[in-house]
């Protein structure tokens, strides 16, 4: 199962951007509404938009995404993207990355049940936990 992500106001390549520059992801697909037959039904008339985009993080895991409409986009809400770092610098590393110009809902630190846990809403309003598991102390 692959999360996809439906963005407003054009917050698709910039979200992709930052996840790519946090996680190391890198984009295996990108698509505008412009490369496409469907330039004129583009979010907000904006043809340079996403309408799909795929990204691939070192794990293999796939997170993918489009701009929407207003219309047709759903808030972020009742879910999260979790992410499993190899070492608690990692963690850190993404989590500062991560929720720069968000909201930490819960500090990275060292819980009962993991060597680091944190989560936080990151400033495109995708909700994510972060955390690192026992035994995998620096």
């Amino acid at each position: 199962m692959n999360p996809y992500l439906s963005f407003v106001n054009g917050g698709c390549k910039p979200a992709f951007d930052l996840y790519q520059a946090v996680f190391g992801a890198t984009c295996v697909f990108a698509h505008t509404y412009a490369d496409s037959p469907m330039a004129e039904h583009a979010p907000d008339g904006d043809a340079s938009r996403i309408m799909h985009a795929t990204l691939r993080f070192p794990d293999g895991a796939l997170l993918m995404g489009a701009d929407m409409s207003e219309a047709h986009a759903r808030p972020f809400g009742g879910f999260s993207l979790s992410v499993n770092a190899p070492t608690p610098e990692d963690a850190e590393r993404w989590f500062n990355g991560i929720s720069a110009g968000g909201q930490v809902t819960m500090p990275l630190e060292k819980t009962f049940w993991a060597e680091r846990f944190g989560m936080c809403i990151d400033r495109f309003g995708v909700p994510w936990m972060i955390s690192v598991e026992h035994g995998k102390e620096a």
